[in-house]
């Protein structure tokens, strides 16, 4: 008997949250396991360098899993990678595995970013209105949550994980949205440019997203001279708000459209990185912090519901494209803001999401279709 959609639904909504947790778990790990095995901080760098790439190799290797299988197949593998690979960091006591198996958590973490946005894709297709808001909201909870745990929490991932590969075996959907490679018939091209401009959104969202998780407390400390016990408050009005914005979304979407909401964001982001480049005073950062959020909360579930409509029939292997402009954030977002903060001040370094927005304005007025169900 086939599962019904509500729950096809509810197991895609638990794999977001399953891959928040886990990834929140493994970075506020991070510092443990530098202790632990005796790494520097450059050493550390290397290591998340290595597990960036190993997360786009795993969209890649979604990619074909999903042309060959299903989205299904390559989420339920990504969950057991990453279920093996933190069981085996939380175990390490010595650096020399811990590149290779933070490039095999990597790999994890590459496939279900990649499948749980093609199941997200699918589902919402299926219901015929807006479900990517719900799901990022549930993926921001769940790391908020992770954050909490401060007792074998690589283990609960692991647990929580192994537990989502098992029933998403079951219950996600067994679709496939991908050309058959069996087929002799010309397939429906990609769009490319559609890739491309909806790829620039993603790239926005998550430099800003990983400026402010990477370098949010130090510019708290550094600019704004809070108190140690304050630094944290700044990237806790980020999170508050990325979370507020994505639980609204998809009411959002369905009342406006994609194309007012994305210009919407895109100005709150813009607005908010223009503050935290003012710094002074605290408050005015800390609503920069706040804008900041609602503009990343909001682009992430409108561009892969774009990407999702892009081609119907092969939203799988779009989808797996686009989610690499994630990584290429990820290592920009990461690394620019350390370099202007060795030249000059950090503060300037929020100049780069800021300008990354800009450049996506002209692509925002593109999404003119809210019904999900409308392709290009």
């Amino acid at each position: 008997m086939a599962p019904t959609p509500a729950l096809t639904r509810a197991a895609v909504g638990a794999a977001y949250a399953s891959q928040a947790f886990g990834y929140a778990a493994l970075t506020t790990s991070l510092p443990a396991l530098r202790d632990r095995t005796g790494l520097d901080d450059g050493g550390l760098s290397i290591v998340i360098l290595c597990m960036t790439v190993g997360a786009a190799l795993g969209t890649l290797v979604a990619d074909w899993i999903a042309v060959r299988s299903g989205s299904r197949a390559a989420l339920v593998t990504g969950l057991a990678i990453e279920a093996t690979a933190m069981l085996l960091v939380a175990s390490l006591s010595g650096s020399a595995l811990l590149i290779p198996m933070l490039m095999f958590q990597g790999l994890g973490l590459g496939l279900v970013d990649a499948a749980c946005n093609m199941q997200g894709s699918l589902a919402e297709r299926a219901a015929a209105r807006p479900l990517f808001g719900r799901f990022s909201a549930t993926a921001t909870a769940a790391g908020i949550v992770s954050t909490l745990v401060t007792f074998a929490v690589l283990f609960v991932a692991a647990a929580i994980h192994a537990t989502g590969a098992v029933l998403g075996a079951r219950f996600f959907d067994p679709a496939r949205a991908a050309k058959d490679p069996q087929s002799a018939r010309p397939s429906v091209p990609l769009a490319r440019a559609g890739i491309l401009m909806v790829g620039l959104v993603v790239f926005a969202a998550f430099v800003i997203d990983t400026a402010v998780s990477t370098w949010g407390t130090v510019y708290s400390q550094d600019v704004l001279r809070l108190e140690a016990n304050l630094t944290p408050l700044g990237y806790g009005c980020y999170l508050a708000a990325v979370l507020a914005a994505r639980l609204v979304a998809d009411p959002l979407i369905a009342r406006w459209g994609r194309a007012p909401l994305a210009l919407t964001a895109a100005a709150s982001g813009i607005a908010g990185c223009l503050a935290l480049v003012l710094g002074a005073p605290a408050w005015l950062a800390l609503v920069g912090f706040a804008l900041a959020g609602f503009g990343a909360g909001w682009l992430v579930p409108l561009a892969f519901g774009r990407a999702g409509e892009l081609v119907p029939g092969r939203s799988d292997e779009v989808i797996a494209r686009v989610n690499l402009f994630n990584y290429a954030a990820a290592v920009i977002g990461a690394v620019i803001p350390g370099v202007i903060a060795m030249i000059g001040s950090l503060q300037w370094a929020f100049i780069l999401p800021a300008l990354v927005l800009v450049a996506c304005l002209p692509v925002l007025r593109r999404p003119r279709h809210p019904d999900p169900t409308t392709s290009v």
